[in-house]
């Protein structure tokens, strides 16, 4: 079966529910190691996870300096956790609209793919921020974490419920 294009992909009516996999030949194909981005306009968060487990772990930060990420970091990230799969959360509005920042998300999908010639699936990000900011706070009140949050925080815990929220969905 031969890939389909991002500009294909994209244009699917219901994106919240529809897995996009990009230069895999075997859409059936189990990943294994997943690598998540939580796309921002300065910041984007990284999460890894194990889709055997159903379970991801905030990462890091990557700096996204007026639209260019740093590649870098994202390429050495690859490097040290050799994902099978990578997932990028698709910014929609509350409606199921696109936003403006899914443009731009659309384009970093593009990248990954040329850059790294894995599997990309995009999954539905709405209120992945806000159950960050969520998770953050119990962490907080429960003692689990003793520091105050930092921007980049929301940003990595965001990247792990994008996860956790497509491992999910692909059961």
């Amino acid at each position: 079966m031969p890939d389909k294009p991002v500009d294909e992909a994209d244009t699917h009516p219901n994106p919240t529910l529809q897995e996009t996999t990009e230069h895999s030949p075997d859409k059936m194909a189990t990943p294994g190691t997943c690598l998540a981005f939580d796309y921002g306009s300065k910041r984007i968060g990284t999460a890894i996870g194990e889709a055997r487990l159903q379970r991801a772990l905030p990462l890091s930060v990557v700096l996204n300096t007026n639209g260019t990420p740093d590649w870098n970091a994202i390429d050495a990230l690859v490097e040290q956790w050799q994902p099978t799969d990578l997932v990028v959360g698709w910014p929609l509005t509350e409606d199921g609209e696109e936003q403006a920042i899914t443009l731009h998300v659309r384009g970093f999908i593009k990248r990954l793919v040329k850059r790294y010639s894995l599997p990309v699936h995009k999954t539905d990000e709405r209120f992945s921020s806000n159950a960050a900011q969520q998770v953050i706070r119990e962490q907080r009140q429960s003692g689990q974490s003793k520091r105050k949050s930092r921007h980049g925080d929301v940003d990595k815990v965001a990247a792990a419920l994008i996860l956790e929220s497509w491992f999910s969905l692909r059961e």
